[in-house]
């Protein structure tokens, strides 16, 4: 179970059109960042920068394949995340109202 600081630390990641973009790419299969780069407006030095933080965060998981780093969506990630906005969205009030 996340804790709140935790949920919002991830949040601040997600909170980057750029890496939402990628995670929405990625979902769709496994791929390298030569075939992410096309069509985002970013450099590669750039997609290198938000793979790295998507990593680091554990939205994705990357992999060498010969010469070639390869990444995943990490779905279990996503599951912490939506289990903590379900736990939030039904948790119930700790003050009575008036």
């Amino acid at each position: 179970m996340l804790t709140t600081e935790q949920a919002a630390n991830l949040f601040k990641v997600l909170s980057d059109t750029n890496r939402i973009t990628i995670m929405k790419r990625l979902i769709e299969g496994e791929t390298c960042g030569c075939t992410l780069i096309h069509n985002l407006p970013i450099s590669q030095p750039t997609l290198s920068y938000h793979l790295e933080t998507l990593t680091k965060n554990q939205f994705t998981v990357a992999h060498k394949e010969g010469t070639w780093k390869k990444h995943h969506v990490n779905k279990s990630q996503l599951d912490e995340l939506i289990s903590f906005l379900i736990d939030l969205r039904d948790s119930k009030e700790s003050c009575e109202r008036q």
